[in-house]
């Protein structure tokens, strides 16, 4: 048994000395540099000064917001944490960066803002307290603010704000259940929220309020029937005096966009040909929408018009767009990438937009797709193999996290690792993953974690039937509800797996709920049909630590310390259970939340883990 601690300024000098000493003696390996290459997130852009973007990169070496003039080609870092910094959005003027300012990843913080030039930073708001972000919707008159909150007393609240001013914000929503920002109008004459009063945190109504929080219209498709519907804020038209919301919906099993006219209650159905789930925004004219179509772990774009009612396939290459914007002069950025090319920003004028200089990324092997008969339907898989190496290989069950998430083919550092150093890598899109439909994703509640393993368990029994896998050499890993399905995992099919490497999990389900963020505990009510009161006994069934007694596989567990949504108390909760057992374990804690930002800090976790499976997995 092995347990350390991690600071951020601690892994920083380990990763210098290690690549100090490296350069002396052997090169940088390509999974290492995977995870050191500059990259950049799809920039967002100001609406009313297109010129002015914000995107996000790791090129310091942690990730960071960075201001972009297109017109003069400057590029300006915006923010300097020592745990990184992400969350930010840019005025509709172009004037000012908000971003928000939590203390090292533990979500709860406020909302600042600078100058777009650069200056010092200062309180977006002063007058609402710290809280967990609930959506947040700048004004095109550079002086209004919707922002939301959630706290654990107050559950969700809104706010109006008049940035700049003596005035204190006023609260326009209030609710117990979890809600969010979903847009402000063009002309900032109406506010549009997603709300869950009903209950059920997976499937969100729709409310739209005047500035002064009056209701103006509903739509709510949780009411009535039988069937479990969600719709989703997908944003105003983007011209003055225009009520038109587009929205996502779920009415024919799986998510699509229509129009709805919020004025008049005037509903437009797209009805779009096209399987898997569809979402859209508006072009900047508001004459078409650009739509994202996800099917089968792949996606791809399209050009809708609204008059002619014409869907026109954008050209983009076969893997994932992971984000896409219309510009002003009709031209589409998206960021694209697939499993065995790295992620780039590229446009449909041509060619890449925004290329970071330094070191570039290397490839890795193209995935492949496996379909297999499982208890609930056919499960698609994602397979990564060595190239030219033949089976039956050790193999890594690499689960997503979510659990409304899917695995795609698009770039992962770390899947790519594993392969590196001779594992074959399986990706699981199990019952709970989107992009297969409606059912599909709502088919874990109240038998929760217990369905997406039994999903786990026929892909693991495929690949050791296809020769794929060597039996004696399973690794079952993943990082926040993959963790949580790794832990379980081990405790409920213990001779299926060698060992085990969780990151940021639920381990004792009990006492995450109590300790988690309020939006989290409303999502595992509606999971599990209550809080654990309500329902022991199906907590009981979904806590790894129910089952810690039965794991006979060395388990490796990382957390972060300042974690809002995976604990870090019931984590220790359940390393004291192996230990009390004197179980074969390690654990690592770092000075973060819900994982890192640090590029040091991700290669020092891989490590770890490559390590961990080197010492205990059988030769």
């Amino acid at each position: 048994m092995t347990e350390s601690n991690g600071s951020a300024a601690q892994d920083q000098r380990d990763g210098q000395g290690r690549t100090a000493g490296r350069d002396r003696q052997e090169p940088m390996p390509d999974w290492e540099k995977r995870f050191r290459a500059p990259r950049v997130s799809l920039p967002d852009w100001a609406e009313d000064a297109p010129d002015r973007s914000l995107f996000v990169s790791n090129a310091t070496g942690t990730y960071e917001l960075y201001a972009w003039d297109r017109a003069s080609g400057e590029q300006r870092q915006a923010t300097d944490r020592p745990n990184g910094t992400t969350e930010g959005v840019l005025s509709p003027d172009g004037e000012w960066i908000w971003w928000f300012d939590d203390k090292d990843g533990d979500e709860f913080g406020v909302w600042r803002r600078q100058p777009f030039t650069g200056g010092p930073d200062a309180a977006a708001v002063p007058g609402l307290e710290p809280s967990y972000p609930a959506g947040l919707a700048l004004g095109r008159d550079g002086r209004t603010a919707v922002v939301g909150r959630s706290t654990d007393e107050d559950g969700t609240t809104i706010h109006l704000a008049r940035v700049g001013s003596d005035e204190d914000p006023v609260e326009i929503y209030r609710h117990r259940e979890s809600a969010g920002v979903g847009d402000l109008s063009h002309d900032g004459s109406l506010i549009a929220i997603e709300h869950t009063e009903h209950g059920d945190a997976m499937h969100s109504a729709l409310r739209v309020l005047r500035p002064d929080g009056t209701p103006v219209a509903e739509l709510d498709d949780t009411k009535g029937g039988t069937l479990e519907l969600g719709l989703e804020v997908l944003g105003f038209a983007p011209v003055d005096g225009d009520t038109r919301l587009l929205v996502g919906h779920q009415r024919r099993g799986r998510w699509e966009p229509l129009v709805w006219d919020v004025a008049t209650g005037e509903e437009t159905d797209l009805e779009l040909d096209l399987p898997g789930d569809v979402s859209a925004e508006w072009y900047p004219d508001g004459s078409g929408l650009l739509v994202a179509h996800s099917f089968e772990a792949r996606s791809e774009l399209f050009r809708y018009d609204l008059v002619g009612r014409e869907l026109t396939r954008i050209p983009t290459l076969p893997g994932t767009v992971s984000g896409a914007t219309a510009r002003p002069d009709g031209s589409v950025e998206y960021l694209w990438s697939s499993a065995a090319e790295p992620s780039a920003v590229r446009s449909t004028n041509g060619g890449v937009v925004l290329d970071p200089p330094g070191m570039k990324s290397p490839g890795s092997v193209p995935v492949e797709d496996v379909w297999v008969d499982g208890p609930g339907g056919r499960i698609h898989a994602l397979v990564q193999r060595p190239a030219g190496v033949a089976g039956p290989l050790p193999t890594v069950f690499d689960i997503h996290g979510g659990p409304t998430w899917h695995d795609s083919d698009s770039f992962a550092a770390g899947p790519a690792a594993w392969v590196d150093h001779g594992y074959a890598v399986v990706r699981v899109n199990y019952r709970g993953s989107t992009g297969y439909g409606r059912a599909w994703t709502d088919a874990l509640k109240h038998r929760v974690g217990l369905i997406e393993l039994e999903d786990i368990a026929a892909v693991r029994q495929w690949a050791i039937d296809s020769g794929l896998a060597d039996p004696e050499r399973l690794i079952l890993t993943g990082g926040s509800w993959g963790g949580y399905l790794t832990l379980l995992g081990l405790g409920t099919q213990p001779e299926a797996w060698t060992l085990g490497i969780a990151a940021v999990p639920v381990a004792d389900y009990v006492t995450a709920y109590h300790d988690e963020m309020e939006a989290l505990k409303a999502m595992d009510r509606t999971l599990l049909g209550g809080t654990p009161e309500d329902v022991p006994e199906r907590f009981e069934a979904s806590s790894p630590i129910t089952y810690v007694d039965q794991v006979k596989a060395p388990v490796y567990i990382s957390a972060g310390v300042n974690d809002p949504r995976c604990p870090i108390r019931q984590i220790e909760n359940y390393v004291k259970r192996l230990q009390a057992r004197g179980a074969v374990h390690e654990v690592y804690r770092y000075d973060a939340g819900h994982g890192s930002l640090v590029v040091d800090e991700r290669i020092k976790q891989l490590r770890l883990e490559l390590d961990f499976a080197e010492r205990h997995l059988p030769r």
